[in-house]
């Protein structure tokens, strides 16, 4: 790949363009994944961004992460004994306690994946 230069003042900026991106699909836990690397890992960000690898990168965080939550979500809640019973009995309670679920499960995914090196 040749990379050509760009005077600007006193500077030579390589003129780098970015391939179509338009066909990844980035989600809550991609986006989310973007700002941490940006933030707290700005080598392995701009070594993905410089290999056109970012946003492959982000599309399988996201796609992993909803994919943990769609097991453990269910899994979580059937542990517990969160059923339809509980929803049609007292549908406070099971909201109460699904939503706990669903924050749990959330934790541990952000946890795993989002913020891991």
């Amino acid at each position: 790949m040749d990379i050509t230069y760009t005077k600007c003042v006193d500077y030579y900026l390589p003129n780098i363009a970015l391939s179509d991106t338009a066909h990844y699909h980035i989600g809550k836990y991609g986006r989310m994944r973007r700002a941490f690397l940006q933030e707290h890992r700005p080598i392995q960000y701009s070594d993905l961004v410089l290999t056109e690898k970012l946003f492959l990168h982000l599309a399988e965080i996201d796609e992993a992460c909803h994919n943990r939550l769609e097991v453990m979500f269910p899994a979580m809640a059937e542990q517990e004994g969160v059923t339809a019973a509980l929803k049609s009995t007292n549908q406070m309670e099971w909201v109460r306690r699904m939503n706990n679920i669903k924050a749990r499960a959330e934790e541990v995914i952000l946890a795993e994946l989002v913020f891991a090196d």
